[in-house]
């Protein structure tokens, strides 16, 4: 192992490095109503070309980030990482955002979710085939977990993969994929044992996007996106070197890429920035007269209040993680409190603008929340539906009984009068 730099020496090297390549971040000014972008979309449309183009400059500057040794801070060095502690990617992270680089958001499944699952599961030939060109950018990947029939319940999931020599053939569909057509790889989770209870008899595979027999379709939203997709696999070869840890132990595979993807999306609930501003938010409250309404100021207080409580109990929960302990099932809470405090907020934004909000005036700040509202709900399906998350909590967290089971067989007008 090389020596370490001291953290005063990495964020000098950092420094060097953004300077010779970003320009420096202007000082933030104070937040002017209707000026700047009133874009506030949450799964908002993009124009195709735009996004390809948007991914291609995430890609250089996560390559250009990775050849001078900042692509992958805390990881093992024969990966292409450098092995320093998680405290290193804290100061890079800090020293980053004084400059004006790309948006990161291509790589969220890829480096939060795909890619240390395939460290934890993955065999010696997948970690070599895949952990560096994703760290550096070369490949995007996407979670292939959810379908038609097996959305939060992932146990129920349908898509089989049937063994050949050395090789899987695999038969199904996967359903709401994010970034399934910017993505080279793809995390899959397939039933190999039709006889096992459905928890077991699963396993995972990473899986070539372009393989002949992958065909993927958007999915359009009632924002106007299409960043999900339906993703169909036609006996699509998969080599048994691309297995994720033991045949039917796909389940367990599942919860790290579960468990992280909960702490990627909770991350996002902090607060304190952004549409959630505090300086936008007076700004607003200034703008439609609404300053010294006391019910409307208590209403913002109270949601402003639990974004900042979500940013720092979520700020604790990533410490812990980059520390070195295993995601937990308290990062649902981290999910949930993300999806209840954008649905207080998107509300209590319909409350301000009234009327402004549904029919497109022109005005700044006022019909462009209207993407948000709509968006929202989609947020609270992602990463797992709200009801399995209450439910991961109340049973892991909490400990209380499950729920008990339903009876499909008897008439619902059978139950009632029993």
């Amino acid at each position: 192992m090389s020596e370490q730099p001291t953290i005063e020496q990495f964020t000098e090297e950092a420094h060097a490095f953004l300077s010779a390549h970003a320009e420096p971040r202007p000082p933030a000014s104070e937040f002017v109503w209707g000026q700047g972008s009133d874009d506030v979309a949450v799964f908002d449309e993009k124009d195709r070309e735009a996004e390809l183009a948007e991914a291609n400059e995430a890609k250089r500057w996560r390559g250009l980030r990775f050849d001078h040794g900042f692509g992958w801070i805390s990881g093992p060095e024969q990966y292409g990482g450098r092995g320093l502690s998680g405290k290193y990617e804290k100061a890079y992270a800090a020293a980053e955002a004084q400059y004006l680089t790309p948006p990161m958001g291509l790589f969220t499944i890829s480096l939060g979710m795909v890619a240390p699952t395939i460290l934890a599961h993955g065999t010696d030939l997948a970690k070599d085939s895949y952990l560096r060109d994703l760290y550096r950018g070369d490949m995007v990947a996407c979670q292939l977990f959810s379908e038609p029939g097996a959305g939060s319940d992932l146990a129920s999931l349908q898509t089989k993969a049937v063994r050949d020599g050395d090789e899987w053939i695999v038969t199904g569909q996967k359903v709401w994929t994010s970034n399934a057509h910017l993505s080279q790889v793809g995390e899959i989770v397939c039933r190999t044992d039709v006889e096992m209870p459905k928890h077991r008899g699963l396993t995972a595979f990473v899986v070539d996007m372009s393989a002949p027999g992958v065909e993927i379709r958007p999915l359009r939203q009632m924002t106007g996106g299409a960043a999900f997709n339906e993703v169909f696999f036609d006996e699509v070869r998969i080599p048994d070197s691309h297995r994720l840890d033991e045949v039917n132990n796909g389940w367990n595979v599942a919860l790290t890429t579960l468990m992280n993807e909960r702490a990627s999306i909770g991350a996002g609930g902090g607060g304190g920035g952004g549409v959630t501003s505090a300086r936008r938010i007076h700004a607003m409250l200034e703008h439609f007269g609404l300053a010294d309404d006391k019910v409307v100021v208590d209403q913002i207080a109270k949601i402003y209040s639990d974004f900042m409580v979500a940013r720092w109990t979520n700020q604790r929960a990533l410490d812990k993680i980059k520390a070195g302990a295993l995601p937990g099932p308290e990062l649902s809470t981290a999910k949930l409190s993300l999806t209840n405090n954008l649905k207080s907020y998107s509300e209590w934004i319909a409350g301000v603008l009234g009327p402004r909000i549904c029919a497109d005036t022109g005005e700044w700040g006022t019909y462009a929340w209207s993407k948000m509202l709509l968006g929202v709900p989609g947020m609270r399906v992602a990463g797992g539906t709200d009801e399995i998350m209450k439910n991961i909590v109340a049973e892991r967290v909490l400990g209380l009984p499950k729920d008990p089971g339903i009876d499909s067989t008897t008439a619902f007008k059978d139950l009632r009068t029993n």
